[in-house]
């Protein structure tokens, strides 16, 4: 057999960029002595074309056939609603998150429901197998179909893949991988392009569901080049607050499904929990006060009924503070300016704090009527009636606008006993109109 002819280029091991001949700086980074020599051999039969097939001829999309399994259910409900109804047979997915958000807790759990159907590997390269023993015990996880693999060489793990027909492969984490071929280290640009590219293509070709865990970067994006989004099939995020209870799933990119379906779960001592009513879950600690008001949000397209608080206190110095938690504080400049050029509400010799309770935050302009009402009671010090809910988008004229899946609101606020206000205007709602 004729050898294969090769030849040499330099790679970037800090942006991943290729060029024909050595330089002391990467003209594409601007980096000093990071281009390394790799010996390049043409792309081997298994790696040609999409999933690995090699193939010249064009099929008509009529002649496609769906397999029966194409979606399976995960056996937790909360991410089976992000994904759209479960995992897709060879579906690459990536699942991003702050340290200790509980990304490995997840995953875990979600290994644990797939290996009560099929064998699930789990490939570690940043933990021992005593160590996820050691987590698994604490999450009360006995699964004898729970495979560990502890490695790091994407050969290796290509071939664990395709040795076996698994319900799921779980790599924890993209950044720890490398592939021999070249000579940058783990976690750099160049590696995580070319292990998520070699995986991708292995669990095309052998349809298992493959999830990549990858860390994000002060950005708040999965570390790695833009083009390791585009290779998965979906991407994940674990959102939330370390020093809060509540995790929130969401979806940036899903071609078998929506992105706008939120997943919620609760951390406890036994891992993560799903939150089956998040609204109930998240008033269960409410205290009626003056600056306490009741609203209802919309995450995806499931409706949440959240507490706003707000407090209002004589400012100490020449500037008011303007402080906020899970709220936008540009925003809440804006809201402060309407309250008082539209209410008569004057908070300029106040600082101001806005809290959303629980750990939430909030992008929903459907929170501006609740923030401006909090901040009255809480300027005027008057309570809010306990049973009413308010929710509409304020515009610059002092007009509350109807805002996306106001009847899903209404439902919800419906439901749990509570009521909602009919005050079309900032002034109303603030002095007690017709509501």
């Amino acid at each position: 057999m004729a050898k294969r002819d090769t030849k040499t280029a330099y790679v970037c091991s800090n942006c991943g960029e290729e060029f024909l001949q050595w330089a002391g700086r990467c003209s594409n980074c601007g980096e000093w002595n990071t281009l390394k020599e790799v010996t390049i051999t043409p792309i081997a039969a298994e790696r040609r074309g999409y999933a690995g097939v090699a193939t010249t001829k064009s099929v008509s999309l009529t002649q496609v056939t769906l397999q029966d399994n194409h979606r399976v259910p995960t056996g937790m409900a909360e991410v089976d609603r992000v994904l759209g109804g479960g995992m897709v047979s060879g579906g690459v997915i990536l699942l991003g998150g702050e340290p200790g958000i509980g990304k490995s807790t997840l995953l875990l759990q979600l290994a644990d429901k797939v290996a009560s159907r099929q064998s699930v590997l789990y490939v570690s390269g940043e933990e021992s197998p005593e160590q996820i023993r050691m987590r698994a015990s604490r999450l009360g996880i006995q699964q004898a179909q729970l495979e560990i693999l502890p490695a790091t060489d994407v050969t290796i793990i290509a071939m664990a893949i395709a040795e076996k027909q698994w319900g799921m492969v779980v790599i924890d984490s993209v950044q720890t991988l490398y592939d021999p071929q070249y000579p940058s280290t783990p976690g750099s640009l160049v590696q995580v392009r070319e292990c998520a590219l070699r995986l991708q293509i292995t669990a095309k070709s052998t349809n298992v569901p493959l999830v990549l865990v990858g860390h994000l970067t002060k950005e708040g994006v999965v570390a790695g080049p833009r083009t390791l989004e585009h290779l998965v099939d979906v991407v994940l995020y674990l959102e939330g607050e370390a020093q809060h209870t509540l995790r929130f799933l969401r979806g940036a990119k899903n071609r078998f499904g929506d992105v706008t379906e939120v997943g919620i779960f609760a951390m406890e001592e036994r891992g993560l929990v799903e939150v089956g009513n998040p609204s109930r879950f998240l008033l269960r600690e409410r205290v009626i006060a003056p600056g306490s008001v009741l609203s209802a949000i919309l995450e995806g397209t499931r409706p949440l009924l959240v507490e706003v608080q707000a407090l209002t206190v004589p400012s100490s110095y020449g500037t008011p503070r303007r402080t906020v938690s899970g709220f936008d504080l540009n925003r809440l400049h804006l809201l402060l300016a309407v309250l008082q050029k539209r209410a008569g509400i004057d908070c300029s010799a106040h600082d101001v704090y806005i809290n959303v309770a629980g750990g939430v935050a909030v992008k929903d302009p459907g929170l501006d009527a609740a923030v401006c009402l909090a901040v009255a009671s809480s300027l005027r010090e008057k309570t809010v009636p306990e049973q009413l809910c308010v929710f509409g988008e304020v515009g610059l004229a002092g007009e509350i606008r109807a805002v996306k899946g106001q009847k899903r609101r209404e439902k919800e606020v419906e439901s749990l006993g509570y009521k909602t206000s009919t005050e079309t205007s900032v002034r109303d709602l603030v002095h007690g109109g017709k509501g």
